[in-house]
């Protein structure tokens, strides 16, 4: 070795060792608020900690799934196996670094990791893992797996996945316990990042060394987590167990939680399938999608005695636009912001709500609807600050006029709306000719093809169908398999759909993921709309450059105004709440805290007693 690159290296060593000494950890960060519990806390005052343990819990999940590899966009991916615990409470048989706190908007304590530190301008934080931490071979879970994991990530992952760790630079284990994240040094700060990077499943290197991570596969996974794969029908069903000797049991964030020694997963195709499974007792607790079932299919003895329950769930989180409909702006009709307008136009969300959802929602007029982020009335001047040098870029009303939503009677077609609906298509360069909406350069008829995950989902914007009919816009729309649905989202093969917006309180990398131009062009990335705006990307990068809730929410309602002025979707359903029906077998937190999410998953408990009386009940009911 030469005295050069000797003294490179102990310079380099010298530098780390340095830095070392300058890093404050914490037991856990929060995003522009203060953390709630202390670093001794010993449990979520969410969960009751002497819960007892045993038992089964059966869940439903619409569509299917052909793959345990959840990094990949191929194949569609078992629950239990997802990379990221933003993708639902289904990431059981992983351990991640960092744990959310959901009685707090945006805060994370240490699971894998004890301890946390993140730089002041959030271009290096770093993580140290805990010595105790083992796989379910008990192999030691190291620095090494944390490396390993996000390096795979940044070169096989998901468009998603890559697309949230495009500023990643470099992963580097530099001691026994502690990984170092560095940003590319020219991308803006991003606090959302080290967050991010602390909700992802950390997968064992030694275990994928000997096979492909870069393929699907239907092989349980080795994993760290409270559960392990027991048994599954490929497609239909999974059932995962409670590792007895899980090594993350006592941990402050685990205390009081999986508490159940089974799970079992049934795959349904649809709601009304779930439903009667329900009511037929295969499964014991589900999310009522559908808004009718909510107001009319639970007339039956077992509820009314109170067997089954059903209650709407008041959650904390930013609620968003509930199955808005989306265009998909690859196809050249809908790049015309005159022609989104004018769709908007012929939207009935008073009509749509009071005859075929039974006045269950409320009128969602903001992309982060039931939060302080959502904008309202007029921009304020810290809004102003950043909207102003985007004049020219955004719609002129987006400073003079304040969004009210399209309010109609909710009897009948609204006139006015279908007037100004044709003057806007004229303007655009479309207009009826022999009852069909005709683009007058090309003679090109004005079709649009929906596609839905659901029959409810098409039922629901029938009435839009029909308006569009009304003024020679032919609308054809289907059904189909839900894992076809998301293949044809992903891969932008639609007109128009209908897609849930629900963002967290830590909104920029979603917003990046879900509008960001660069995703844009990404086969399987979660820019469905093919939304290329640069007003859009800046004011992205603004949200992501808060570091107070008022520059937050500055940046987040700016970033609202752009996005309903320009009519990328058509807003309507808002929902007041989680809809939860379920068996009344099980032991649940006394607890009146709003949650970011529901918690049934990992926060109940089987309780004997109570599934003795729905089992005696239901006998004398049914006579069996």
């Amino acid at each position: 070795m030469s005295g050069r690159v000797l003294l490179f290296m102990l310079g380099v060593a010298v530098a780390l060792s340095a830095t070392a000494d300058t890093r404050q950890y914490s037991h856990g960060i929060s995003y522009v608020e203060p953390l709630k519990y202390p670093a001794d806390f010993t449990h979520f005052d969410y969960v009751n900690p002497d819960a007892p343990r045993g038992g089964l819990l059966r869940a439903p999940i619409r569509g299917t799934y052909d793959s345990f590899n959840g990094i990949l966009d191929r194949g569609r991916i078992a629950a239990p196996t997802h990379r990221l615990v933003a993708e639902g409470d289904w990431v059981l048989i992983y351990d991640k670094l960092l744990e959310q706190a959901l009685d707090e908007s945006a805060a994370y304590y240490g699971r894998l990791a004890s301890a946390i530190w993140v730089a002041d301008d959030y271009k290096q934080f770093a993580f140290k893992i805990r010595q105790e931490a083992r796989w379910h071979d008990g192999t030691k879970l190291t620095p090494d797996d944390v490396v390993f994991t996000f390096r795979m990530m940044k070169k096989h992952g998901a468009a998603g996945v890559r697309s949230a760790l495009l500023e990643l630079d470099t992963i580097e284990r530099i001691s026994e316990d502690e990984v170092l994240f560095t940003t590319n040094p020219n991308t803006p700060s991003n606090p959302d990042l080290p967050i991010m990077i602390g909700q992802y499943s950390i997968l064992p290197e030694h275990y994928w060394v000997t096979r492909d991570i870069s393929k699907t596969t239907v092989e349980p996974p080795l994993g760290s987590g409270p559960y392990r794969i027991r048994d599954y029908d490929l497609g239909r069903t999974i059932t995962i167990e409670r590792v007895d000797d899980y090594w993350g049991d006592g941990l402050p964030v685990n205390k009081g939680r999986y508490n159940f020694k089974t799970i079992k997963y049934d795959y349904f195709r649809d709601e009304s399938i779930q439903l009667e499974a329900l009511k037929g007792g295969v499964i014991d607790v589900r999310q009522e999608t559908v808004s009718k079932n909510w107001m009319t299919a639970y007339e039956f003895p077992a509820v009314k005695s109170g067997f089954l329950k059903k209650e709407l769930v008041d959650l904390a989180r930013p609620w968003g636009l509930w199955a808005a409909v989306l265009w998909n702006l690859n196809r050249k009709k809908f790049q015309d912001v005159r022609v989104r307008e004018a769709l908007y136009l012929m939207s009935e969300f008073r009509y749509t709500n009071r005859v075929l959802m039974f006045g269950f929602y409320n009128y969602a007029k903001s992309y982060f609807y039931n939060s302080p982020m959502a904008s309202s009335g007029m921009p304020s001047e810290k809004e102003l600050v950043l909207l102003e040098p985007l004049r020219g870029q955004i719609p002129d009303r987006v400073f003079t006029e304040p969004w009210l939503g399209n309010e109609t009677s909710g009897y009948g077609f609204d006139r006015d709306n279908v007037k100004r609906s044709l003057e806007l298509f004229k303007d655009a360069g479309w207009e009826i000719r022999d009852g069909v909406m005709t683009n007058t350069a090309s003679g090109e008829p004005f079709r649009i093809q929906f596609i839905f995950s659901s029959p409810f989902s098409l039922r629901q914007e029938t009435p839009l169908m029909r308006m569009l009919n009304m003024i020679g816009i032919a609308t054809t729309a289907r059904t189909i398999e839900y894992s076809n649905w998301l293949y044809r989202m992903r891969k932008g093969l639609f007109d128009g759909t209908t897609q849930t917006w629900i963002p967290s309180n830590m909104p920029g990398i979603f917003v990046r993921n879900q509008l960001g131009s660069a995703s844009a062009d990404w086969d399987y990335s979660q820019n469905w709309g093919r939304v290329r705006d640069p007003a859009v990307d800046i004011m992205t990068d603004h949200i992501m450059a808060a570091r107070t809730p008022e520059d937050l929410y500055a940046a987040t309602r700016a970033l609202d105004r752009i996005l309903l002025w320009n009519f990328y979707r058509i807003p309507g359903l808002g929902s007041p709440g989680y809809r939860l029906v379920y068996w009344d077998k099980f032991g649940i937190p006394d607890s009146n805290l709003r949650l970011q999410r529901e918690a049934w998953v990992d926060t109940w408990w089987w309780d004997e007693a109570k599934a003795e009386r729905v089992r005696l009940g239901m006998a004398e009911l049914t006579g069996k």
